[in-house]
């Protein structure tokens, strides 16, 4: 379930991107293939955060070699290295960068204005400084985050709205560990 809402969470705020970038196309020009850069940790075949973002665009008609090209970069655990894999996408002159790493979209924010940045994070992007709020995130950056605590008061209100005579709340947290 949280797989197919990230999925489609990630698919329309993709697709959203596109139509912007795609705007409209003389019929003179073949048509102009978006390149997506991807940065997250670890290069292995079977990456799940790769895997739900294509799988997404996938469901939305994106095909990787037909209709869009993916650049992929991996930090391989290398904090260094990650401006200067950022700078080389930027150069690359890629239509959007996605990654699932905090210090990636940092290190994207401070090189580029233009490039739309497409984050799935787990931490708090307010907090980190890379959007202005959750609501309005300003700037180039957009995406999702699983961050609760500041929705957790919310939730319950609604939830008490809904059921009155509410007197119990149990929560269940399922926690995603890599590789597991």
């Amino acid at each position: 379930m949280v797989h197919k809402r990230f999925r489609n969470i990630v698919g329309l705020v993709s697709c959203t991107v596109f139509f912007e970038l795609c705007g409209s196309a003389e019929t003179q020009q073949p048509p102009k293939i978006p390149r997506i850069g991807i940065v997250v940790g670890i290069a292995e075949p079977n990456n799940p955060s790769i895997t739900v973002f294509r799988q997404a665009l996938q469901d939305l008609g994106h095909f990787e070699g037909k209709n869009i090209r993916f650049e992929y970069r991996y930090t391989e655990g290398d904090r260094q290295r990650i401006p200067e894999i950022v700078s080389e996408l930027v150069n690359l002159k890629i239509d959007l960068l996605f990654s699932t790493q905090g210090i990636v979209i940092r290190a994207a924010k401070q090189a580029t204005r233009s490039i739309p940045i497409v984050m799935a994070i787990t931490a708090d992007p307010v907090a980190g400084g890379l959007v202005d709020s959750l609501a309005r995130p300003g700037g180039n950056i957009t995406g999702i985050t699983s961050l609760a605590r500041r929705l957790t008061g919310k939730r319950l209100e609604l939830l008490m709205e809904m059921i009155p005579k509410l007197s119990r709340v149990g929560i269940f947290v399922v926690g995603w560990l890599h590789g597991h």
